[in-house]
């Protein structure tokens, strides 16, 4: 039996994280392949140190996606994340491209070509999770995480506290009863900020009141310990104060601990690829079953082989809060929907620029959009899940 009065911590990082800059840019490239051609393959990785970008990878696209036209976007998702300091500055920073042509080896096992269907673009096994915690049915540790520096980020951008930096990290410890969660115990906020004579203390005042706008009322009370700032100063950050990569957040991309992930990062992968498109699937499945009224919690795995276009298997756990059988829900979950990379990306409309969008505060618990951005957090299977379930 799974405990039910625990403790259960999520972190996030904001836009400016040296690693989401990373995300950002790389799947900024995404969306610039796929705005010109839908069908467009992309595999970009980014470095970002003080005052360099490296973009490198694969690709199959348009030759009117220069070097040139990527170092411009580059600049632009830098200057719109808000970095204008001496260390890293979207103007001044050197950006070198290095991204070179698919692999046909590759490619041959992705492409339809007579009877075959689409593969996909790598093996692996991919995650899906949701739970009743919070509204939006993500684990209510990394939901707060991300809504207290989505908040702090409001904030920074409107000029409502123009002192606070790109760069910032969250991490809510929350306290379960009876299974539910009730409370916070411990929250870390470390922000940068540009006025080097603030302490601690000072950051403190300035953060405190966007964290309890964040939470729900009554989860702060006179024990909850708070860590903002700890080291003291926090004036240098993003790639400046710590280089970057893509694709090294995959944690607070997803579930922040409370699920399972598959290894695969998201970002700069076009949705050919299943370590994107497929998790996106079975978040997908995993919210409309908690949607339908099927589980109160439900994880789903999904596994590929490169080439290959149907899922090798698939796997449920509702972790004992299931009103059908596990097994019921897999028979009945591999035939709701076409789980091959083409049936999925048709399903979620995938193939557009909606990528970006994504690279912070989680890829998951997050609205669907009228452009189809996030359309993996729609619930529109729930009358054909009980239908088919009986």
């Amino acid at each position: 039996m799974s405990r039910l009065n625990y403790l259960f911590t999520s972190e996030s990082v904001s836009e400016g994280h040296p690693d989401k800059v990373c995300d950002r840019i790389s799947d900024t490239v995404v969306d610039a392949y796929l705005s010109v051609a839908p069908e467009a393959r992309v595999a970009c990785e980014t470095l970002a140190t003080t005052n360099r970008v490296v973009i490198a990878g694969e690709v199959r696209g348009p030759s009117e996606i220069t070097a040139d036209y990527i170092a411009h976007l580059a600049r632009l998702a830098i200057k719109d994340i808000g970095y204008e300091q001496d260390g890293f500055h979207w103007h001044d920073a050197d950006i070198e491209v290095l991204l070179h042509a698919q692999s046909s080896d590759i490619a041959q096992g992705v492409d339809a070509a007579g009877n075959k269907d689409e593969g996909a673009g790598d093996q692996g096994i991919m995650f899906g999770y949701a739970t009743r915690e919070t509204p939006e049915l993500l684990p209510a540790p990394i939901y707060y995480a991300h809504r207290i520096l989505k908040r702090l980020s409001d904030a920074r951008r409107s000029g409502e506290s123009s002192v606070l930096g790109p760069d910032a990290k969250s991490q809510v410890t929350v306290r379960y009863v009876d299974g539910k969660p009730v409370g916070v115990t411990q929250i870390v906020v470390s922000t940068q900020h540009l006025d080097e004579t603030l302490t601690s203390r000072d950051v403190h005042a300035i953060v405190e009141p966007y964290v309890r706008q964040a939470l729900p009322d009554g989860w702060i009370d006179a024990n909850t310990v708070w860590h903002v700032n700890p080291t003291g100063k926090f004036v240098i950050g993003g790639p400046d104060g710590d280089a970057g990569l893509t694709g090294r957040k995959i944690i607070v991309d997803t579930y922040g601990g409370a699920a399972p992930h598959g290894g695969g990062a998201f970002s700069g992968k076009d949705p050919t690829k299943v370590d994107r498109s497929a998790a996106y699937a079975a978040r997908y499945l995993a919210k409309n079953v908690v949607a339908a009224d099927l589980a109160d919690r439900v994880t789903i795995q999904l596994s590929y082989a490169i080439g290959v276009a149907q899922p090798l298997s698939l796997y449920v756990d509702t972790h004992g809060t299931g009103r059908v059988d596990d097994v019921k829900l897999e028979e009945v979950l591999f035939n709701i929907i076409d789980l091959s990379p083409r049936g999925i990306r048709q399903q979620l409309s995938l193939n557009r620029p909606i990528y970006a969008r994504t690279a912070a505060y989680g890829h998951f618990g997050r609205a669907p959009e009228a452009d189809g951005g996030f359309s993996w957090e729609r619930i529109d299977l729930v009358d054909a899940l009980r239908n088919a379930v009986g």
